[in-house]
């Protein structure tokens, strides 16, 4: 489900949401490559070993018969989010909780409103952890960042 931005009257005058910060790197720690070919969605992904099939989903005209880029990003994303509640649960004392921790991803795909082409949303549930180190872990996370500010994407010809 899509989230539409509220407007809100303040003092006479319309108020927007607070402008999103962009996100920067002031360096690399570590960089992955992937290369993508074939048929798109329906072609092969490969990264340092691993490789895999693609296949559309069957709700969007595809066979099914392979990974595709949102569960690919799912996955990814729950991982991460998972790492970052247990970096910050050392900080707040809550070591033992993060351990049991899991999180659980959901990326849908569809139509986006107000342009053409594909919109992404994601929502995020995690079971055994408490709202203190939920919120931590997330401000923690750089896919939660990427996803709340925006970061820099370049795209050139190879």
């Amino acid at each position: 489900m899509f989230a539409a931005r509220r407007l809100t009257l303040n003092s006479s005058r319309l108020a927007r949401a607070p402008s999103r910060t962009l996100v920067t790197l002031k360096d690399h720690k570590y960089t992955a490559h992937a290369v993508a070919q074939g048929a798109g969605r329906n072609g092969e992904v490969s990264s340092n070993g691993l490789d895999l099939k693609l296949a559309s989903p069957k709700e969007m005209g595809g066979n099914g018969n392979g990974q595709n880029p949102e569960q690919l990003f799912a996955m990814g994303y729950s991982a991460c989010l998972l790492g970052a509640i247990q970096a910050v649960a050392k900080n707040l004392g809550k070591t033992e909780m993060a351990k049991n921790a899991k999180v659980h991803a959901s990326v849908h795909i569809g139509a986006a409103e107000g342009m053409s082409g594909f919109g992404i949303a994601v929502d995020i549930k995690v079971e055994g952890i408490d709202e203190e180190l939920l919120k931590a872990g997330h401000e923690f996370c750089p896919y939660s960042r990427l996803l709340k500010n925006g970061g820099v994407v370049n795209v050139s010809l190879a």
